[in-house]
């Protein structure tokens, strides 16, 4: 169904104030909508509708030459379906109008949601309000010219019918850096399919030792290495950075201190070349990455993404729209496998070593838990799991037996198996989807992979997964989806931060 957006009125009021009241815990009050309508010369008031129902509002008011977005919510039910686009593309034509050239609006700083869709526009964090919404609670003021916001969500609309295969027929030349955890990569691609360089850095010699990831070694790896590995690329690649139409980076999820690094190397080079620079969510890469192999891979799909800090099922109708259905609660599973293998002895990273051992145990030996099978939704908990598998391991060495690891291993790899593919087969049914993309680091354990296809086999679906080295972390799949991104016209701004707890949407 299409997106219409048409001026608020007074009869609109009933549902714009109930979704106020669903949105926001200091909501404005009906009075408080009716007083905005009274002063139409300098403000511009909308609703949008989805099939003829209520889906979102949103206004704004002009001051000389600031436009200042006073009020954006979408029902839960429309998010990431591109109400929010259509709000906002209506609040810049109005604001257009009545003369104005600066888009302002402040923004609750832990509505991750709303953050990153607003830097996706190009919004930068100008200002704080401490303690605005409450102790703790800081509100953040981005701004962004009227005509960059104007053009993006142009773009934005004219990609939102391009849900095909992969674009052919154009040849950006597009380098790509990735360093959110504990890889340095860079990767040079042509076209959005043609991967001419894919080099990767890894650090895990330095953080064996301590059993995972140190956020501060890894930052100090990620300077050390980042001019060799981007040198490297660009040598395999035989081109220069004269050559290069974009450059893409990850600027978040992941550590705060290990983002910065790639962010402000891709900046100093944008600088000095003038090629546009484009953010990308990690998240969104690892989905991509499906792309590598087959171009062919389109929307409408499921994504299970499955890696070191991240357990999601998310719905994808469109690329570059994302409808997460459900999470993990407390562990990844790339997390509980390290922590398993941690109780094991068998070093990090864990995945691989419980793999590896799980390959010639049996998966039936041990009855551990599947939390939330059927729980009817689609989120995951694994902490009970692990707690279940440690204090197996514990009892058993209290009583004085020798633990079968392989055994061990082939239990607990199923025990988070079984909860996956149940939870993403039935996902894939419910939204009608032929394809599901399996991505993360995770996605390279072959048991997950070998169920997962055989149980969508049965279903008649399709599953599409990267070859495990592009499963880990990697900049290739960054560069995929940044010369998507830089077709829709999406830029990040030379001011632009990393965002640690960037969330995919």
């Amino acid at each position: 169904m299409s997106v219409t957006v048409r001026a608020m009125a007074h009869r609109d009021l009933d549902a714009v104030c109930a979704l106020e009241e669903a949105t926001f815990p200091r909501p404005w009050s009906r009075a408080s909508f009716a007083g905005e309508l009274a002063r139409p010369g300098s403000r511009g008031w909308f609703v949008a509708e989805e099939g003829g129902a209520f889906a979102g509002s949103g206004g704004v008011m002009v001051v000389g030459t600031e436009a200042h977005v006073m009020n954006l919510a979408v029902a839960e039910e429309y998010r990431r379906t591109g109400v929010a686009s259509a709000l906002m593309a209506a609040i810049v034509e109005r604001a257009v109008a009545l003369g104005a050239y600066t888009l302002k609006l402040e923004v609750r700083e832990t509505s991750g949601e709303a953050v990153a869709f607003y830097r996706a526009l190009g919004l930068v964090v100008t200002g704080r309000r401490v303690d605005y919404y409450g102790p703790g609670e800081d509100a953040i003021i981005m701004s962004a010219p009227l005509a960059d916001v104007e053009r993006v969500l142009t773009q934005r609309a004219a990609a939102r019918t391009a849900n095909g295969p992969w674009p052919r027929g154009t040849n950006e030349i597009v380098l790509a850096i990735e360093t959110s955890c504990d890889e340095t990569a860079a990767a040079v691609m042509r076209g959005g399919t043609e991967l001419l360089s894919n080099v990767v850095a890894s650090q895990v010699d330095f953080h064996s030792r301590f059993g995972g990831v140190v956020p501060e070694i890894a930052s100090r790896k990620h300077i050390e290495a980042i001019v060799g590995v981007v040198e490297e690329a660009l040598d395999r690649a035989q081109v220069t950075v004269r050559d290069l139409d974009a450059i893409a980076v990850t600027y978040g999820p992941g550590l705060i201190g290990a983002l910065v690094v790639g962010v402000a190397y891709a900046k100093g080079l944008a600088m000095a070349t003038g090629a546009p620079l484009v953010g990308v969510n990690h998240l969104e890469g690892h989905i991509f990455a499906a792309v590598l192999d087959d171009p062919a891979v389109a929307p409408p799909i499921i994504a299970l993404v499955v890696s070191g800090g991240h357990t999601s099922l998310v719905h994808v109708p469109e690329w570059g729209v994302y409808r997460t259905l459900g999470q993990t609660l407390d562990d990844a599973a790339g997390e509980a496998f390290d922590k398993v293998a941690k109780v094991l002895g068998l070093g990090y990273p864990g995945g691989p070593a419980i793999s590896k051992l799980a390959a010639t145990g049996d998966p039936a030996a041990i009855d551990f838990p599947r939390a939330m099978m059927r729980s009817g939704d689609y989120r995951f908990s694994l902490s009970g799991l692990k707690t279940a598998v440690i204090n197996h391991i514990r009892h058993e060495r209290e009583a004085g037996r020798e633990i079968d690891v392989p055994d061990l291993a082939a239990s607990f790899q199923a025990a988070v198996i079984d909860v996956q593919v149940a939870k993403t087969v039935r996902a894939a049914e419910e939204y009608g989807v032929r394809t599901v993309c399996l991505a993360g680091g995770v996605a390279a354990n072959p048991s997950l992979r070998e169920s997962l296809r055989s149980a969508l086999d049965e279903k008649g679906i399709a599953l599409a997964v990267p070859a495990p080295a592009l499963c880990t972390d990697n900049a290739a799949m960054i560069a995929v989806a940044g010369t998507w991104l830089l077709r829709r016209g999406d830029r990040l701004g030379l001011a632009a931060e990393a965002v640690a707890d960037l969330t995919l949407g």
